[in-house]
């Protein structure tokens, strides 16, 4: 019976080494997971934004580990700069960090605040970003009723007609307290109100009948061209 109690006492030290074996692999394993750092952080979505910028807004630009970088914090960090509208950070396969970007379209320079106006409404001043961008001058005040309205008109003209208008006027006139007049880089101007902004999108095929000619085109209503003397 003395034996049989020996060997059993062999055998429980020998799990128990076992046990703590492996509890201190797992324990070291664990440990050298969260050292890892970051090996690669991906930016996309971005245009006008230079990548360094966006690192610059979060606690990522040194690389630190993968498995304890926050997601949500860097999120709320990056989203909170005027240029960018909103962000999504995801951790991918061989410790990568994806950093989605939407930036803030910028849609025109306000002359009276002297700020550049984003889609969202939102506004920044001049700065070594907003100086690049290629918008046009609202000359005038827009009343605030009809501020948004306009924002939500100018939303809807593609980039490559908003980079041909030069300046905006709000021009009224006793039929219409919604009348826009736009100044065409290439010298002609464009007569618009809130409800038909989005037809200035049709300036290219327009100009491609008029000849060469300069003058105005009138969209507010009838839709005509006169030609200037």
């Amino acid at each position: 019976m003395a034996k049989k109690v020996v060997k059993k006492t062999r055998i429980k030290l020998f799990n128990l080494l076992l046990v703590l074996l492996i509890l201190t692999g797992l324990f070291f394993g664990v440990k050298f997971l969260f050292q890892i750092p970051i090996q690669n952080i991906i930016i996309v979505g971005n245009q006008y934004l230079e990548d360094d910028y966006i690192l610059n807004l979060t606690d990522i630009g040194d690389y630190p580990s993968f498995l304890l970088t926050p997601i949500h914090s860097n999120e709320e960090k990056i989203s909170k700069s005027n240029y960018i509208d909103s962000c999504k950070i995801r951790k991918k396969w061989g410790f990568l960090l994806e950093i989605e970007i939407n930036e803030n379209r910028a849609l025109f320079y306000d002359m009276n605040q002297e700020k550049f106006v984003f889609n969202n409404g939102e506004s920044v001043e001049k700065d070594d970003i907003s100086r690049s961008f290629r918008v046009p001058r609202l000359l005038n005040y827009v009343p605030d009723k009809k501020f948004k309205k306009f924002l939500k008109g100018m939303g809807n003209i593609k980039n490559d007609i908003l980079s041909k208008i030069s300046d905006i006027e709000y021009q009224p006139n006793d039929y219409d307290k919604d009348r826009f007049l736009l100044y065409m880089d290439d010298g002609n101007m464009v007569y618009l109100t809130l409800t038909k902004f989005k037809m200035i999108n049709q300036y290219n095929n327009v100009l491609s009948q008029l000849e060469n000619h300069k003058g105005i085109l009138y969209l507010d209503s009838g839709n005509h061209f006169q030609i200037k003397e």
